[in-house]
């Protein structure tokens, strides 16, 4: 789970991380009472949306008057930014961030990550900020400096002062550098956060570190114990289909083909993805039902599935283990009666009581066009696919 960055900021300077004094604002006259309320006489103003790389979509802009503040804010604003990171979708900004202006000497990249390879989180940090650390890596990977943390251990003053002198940092800042290093630390641990990034982290011409933007990231499977946590989700920067099924306790990821997917274990849903565009079609999704797929269930993943428009075929691959195909079988056929589809539906059973399955949809009397392998199952689904295709062409 992303949140904004106000929210991040908020969270880190709770941790004895220095923001510079912002406000949120839902509109111009919001925008520029913050501003009023903040002083000076140069703003920033934010778009929050889960995206990097606002500021080339026009979600940032430097402000030195009143009237910059409010037009800035008007041109923001339920518009729709389009960044490399949204694609071509991009993300609708709701509301706005409005910061005091910062005197900026330097700009640094600092982040905690969770290394999956080397079971560690990584802490990385580089003297070159402001940019995207991608492209950094990509042409200068040199300028980059890791270093991994225990987990068992945690953070460790040495390495903290390590990262700080890799940052290039006066020894007067050292000691500031390792206390916002740890707090940052304690964070990502005591929340449960996956990624923790601060892109710039800056030096003020004052000789101060500033965080002056910042993304946090939270492990989805730990928000139950982290309530204050999960009530910061924004779901109007989510896929709306994934949202649907996380609060009905379903696996879902929404893609750009037409061939829908339901399918019982994340394996066994890569693997029919794989046969799907070997065939020679696109997946519509990722979608796992899990060990569970009573007829309730089963229901809910079809009207997810069919939520999507753009869906001209259905897949239902199932291997039964814990599961039995004669359960799944009852549970389709309840589905297709109860939600009268429109488009094909093609079912491949395999496992326990798999010719129970099989004999339930038979007998079922309804359209569903069965399959044995997952290759013909695959093969089927693509080509009921193109005869949908072809018949709403003709219509």
């Amino acid at each position: 789970m992303d949140i904004h960055e106000y929210q991040a900021k908020e969270i880190l300077a709770g941790y004895g991380v220095k923001i510079a004094e912002g406000g949120l604002a839902y509109s111009p006259e919001d925008a520029v009472l913050r501003a009023r309320e903040i002083g000076g006489n140069v703003w920033a103003v934010k778009a929050q949306i889960h995206s990097g790389a606002r500021g080339k979509a026009g979600g940032v802009k430097i402000c030195s008057t009143l009237e910059e503040v409010e037009l800035a804010a008007e041109a923001m604003l339920g518009k729709r930014m389009v960044t490399h990171q949204t694609g071509p979708a991009g993300k609708v900004c709701l509301r706005l961030y409005v910061e005091a202006g910062t005197d900026i000497a330097k700009e640094l990249y600092f982040s905690f990550l969770v290394d999956r390879s080397h079971e560690r989180i990584v802490m990385v940090g580089s003297a070159q900020g402001g940019m995207e650390i991608e492209d950094l890596a990509e042409n200068n990977p040199d300028a980059i400096k890791k270093i991994y943390i225990d987990p068992a251990v945690g953070l460790l003053d040495f390495q903290a002062r390590e990262m700080a002198f890799a940052l290039g940092l006066d020894a007067t800042q050292i000691s500031h550098a390792v206390r916002l290093i740890s707090g940052c630390y304690r964070a990502v641990r005591d929340l449960d956060a996956n990624m923790l990034e601060i892109n710039p982290l800056v030096v003020t011409k004052g000789g101060e570190l500033v965080t002056l933007d910042a993304k946090m990231g939270f492990d989805d499977n730990a928000l139950f114990r982290r309530q204050k946590i999960a009530e910061l989700r924004d779901k109007t920067q989510e896929d709306s289909r994934e949202m649907a099924a996380a609060d009905r306790g379903l696996s879902y990821v929404g893609l750009d083909g037409d061939i829908g997917c339901m399918i019982n274990g994340a394996g066994l849903a890569m693997a029919t993805m794989d046969m799907i565009k070997l065939a020679g079609g696109e997946p519509a999704n990722f979608l796992d039902v899990g060990g569970g797929a009573s007829p309730e269930r089963t229901e809910k993943a079809f009207r997810l599935v069919l939520a999507d428009e753009g869906v001209k075929a259905m897949l239902v691959n199932i291997f039964a283990g814990i599961n039995r195909c004669d359960w799944i079988a009852e549970g389709v056929v309840h589905a297709v009666r109860k939600i009268d589809m429109k488009i094909p539906l093609i079912v491949r059973l395999s496992g326990t009581n798999v010719e129970q399955g099989r004999k339930i949809i038979a007998d079922s009397g309804l359209p569903i066009i069965t399959a044995t392998t997952l290759a013909e199952a695959a093969e089927k689904a693509v080509l009921a696919r193109n005869e949908q295709v072809a018949k709403e062409g003709a219509a």
